[in-house]
């Protein structure tokens, strides 16, 4: 294998005549789509899965919070890694990973095995979204990286989409092992394709490892990670020890990991890319939109099976339209934000996040399904409108030597966000339906119950519209970011 890193006289190499990206664009979203795909495809087993094993619902759960916990811990390791291997190193590597945990799944004879190859399959997705953020950074101009964070969006949105569907017909049709055997082939053909045509992009400088960096980030992204999936799961909340320990030593942890990182030669994760302002205010955004996602994904379901009294593939296929628009749309938002800039998309779209949000805060037991179908497609649509440009132009601004703790930074609060968001919201919406029980007359009946949830799913997109207004201020201040070690080649907006 070629590990020499490619030279070019070319400032970006898609600009150099002699390079052909598309093998390496190809190399890199084949893998990530099977990955990322994994991340929902299993969902839908867990019941299966606690039959087939004989295991209990917060073992089982496992699968999802065992999952999301290595890419939390893994993800901020991500930047030191990508310095010290080269980028056919680094996916070759990440993908046999992840291959080897799909096979061992498939082949899983207990569960105490198949968890351990579902952490394998974690420790690939975890890896491969940052390989691809740094190497397209390197790759493409700041002009024309909206377009091709686009496709990659669509990708990060499309695969998850699908998953629960395809999920639902696999284990239906052919049994749960097929959710593993039938990605082995795709992820081998991207291996393959990968040893024959993926080049090196980037410099490796190899820098220091520092032991208490790494220690400190595993406690502190996991512990966060860990306490807010663990919040959202039990009837107490956050008013669980192992909850609060958890959440308490991850802020500690990270307080001190914060410290350390601006007083060693060699970080971990250079925090100093929130002293770029346009970095900083993509963070916020991003945080945002993850949180309405997620918790979206989880407190609509729910409220479709409570009150609106739907069966669980109705409600799924409901969401479906949305998700589907989410991933389709994320390619047309790069290229608008090639061509306007990130303002024309991002202050329109946080404010039709903004009603929507408040549009779901007036829900009911009488609420038509179609009210919810365009609630949550404009919710999607939004959200398209401000991840991906977010991200690429919160990434714009940082220069060359930074792209890696960009985008391990970026990564890593996927997960977090994820975890905080779905933990809080459901928090906030276990709390509003016991206090409407505890007041009503008749808290047992199905008439309470359903009321409950109404009341508690009203709070929480009520504090989610107040969320996303403050999204619709940050938004006003976003401007077109350049990084000061390129020359800006596009008008500044």
């Amino acid at each position: 294998m070629d590990d020499t890193t490619n030279k070019s006289t070319y400032e970006f190499l898609a600009d150099d005549p002699d390079f052909n990206v598309k093998p390496i664009m190809i190399s890199l979203i084949i893998g990530a789509f099977f990955a990322i795909l994994n991340e929902t495809l299993l969902n839908i087993a867990l019941t299966t899965l606690m039959e087939q094993f004989n295991i209990t619902a917060p073992i089982v759960q496992w699968m999802v919070t065992g999952f999301m916990l290595v890419m939390g811990v893994l993800i901020p390791v991500s930047a030191l890694l990508l310095q010290t291997y080269t980028t056919r190193q680094m996916f070759m590597g990440t993908m046999i990973v992840f291959t080897l945990g799909t096979t061992i799944c498939a082949l899983a004879p207990n569960y105490g095995v198949l968890l351990t190859g579902r952490l394998l399959q974690a420790v690939g997705t975890g890896l491969l979204i940052p390989i691809i953020f740094n190497t397209f950074l390197l790759i493409f101009p700041p002009e024309r990286r909206g377009a091709v964070m686009g496709v990659v969006g669509m990708v990060i949105m499309f695969a998850p989409a699908i998953g629960p569907t395809l999920s639902g017909v696999i284990v239906e049709h052919l049994g749960w092992r097929y959710l593993f055997i039938t990605v082995i082939p795709f992820a081998l053909f991207s291996i393959a394709f990968g040893w024959k045509y993926l080049k090196n992009v980037g410099e490796v400088t190899k820098p220091k490892v520092d032991v208490i960096s790494i220690l400190l980030s595993t406690v502190g992204f996991g512990g966060i990670v860990l306490g807010f999936s663990f919040a959202g799961e039990g009837e107490a909340g956050f008013l669980q020890p192992h909850v609060y320990s958890s959440i308490f030593a991850g802020i500690i942890a990270l307080v001190l990991f914060t410290f350390r990182q601006l007083k060693i030669d060699d970080p971990l994760l250079d925090v100093r890319v929130f002293r770029y302002p346009m970095f900083s205010l993509a963070v916020m955004l991003f945080i945002i939109v993850m949180m309405a996602m997620f918790s979206s994904e989880i407190i609509l379901p729910m409220f479709m099976q409570g009150p609106l009294e739907l069966t669980p593939a109705a409600a799924g296929l409901i969401l479906l339209p949305g998700a589907l628009l989410n991933g389709l749309l994320s390619p047309v938002m790069g290229k608008l934000f090639d061509k306007f800039g990130p303002r024309w998309l991002m202050i329109p779209a946080t404010g039709i996040l903004a009603v929507t949000m408040f549009s779901l805060s007036q829900v009911s037991a009488d609420t038509p399904v179609i009210r919810i179908i365009i609630s949550y497609l404009l919710l999607m649509l939004s959200i398209s409108a401000v991840m991906m440009p977010a991200q690429t132009n919160g990434l714009n601004q940082l220069p060359k030597k930074l792209y890696p703790h960009g985008t391990a930074i970026m990564n890593t609060l996927q997960p977090v966000a994820g975890a905080v968001g779905v933990a809080v919201f459901i928090s906030i919406l276990t709390a509003r339906r016991q206090l409407f029980l505890d007041n009503a007359d008749h808290p047992g009946s199905q008439a309470a119950i359903s009321q409950s949830m109404v009341a508690g799913v009203e709070l929480v997109y009520f504090i989610a519209f107040g969320v996303s207004v403050v999204g619709f201020i940050i938004a006003l201040f976003v401007k077109r970011a350049t990084p000061q070690d390129i020359q800006p080649t596009a008008t500044e907006q």
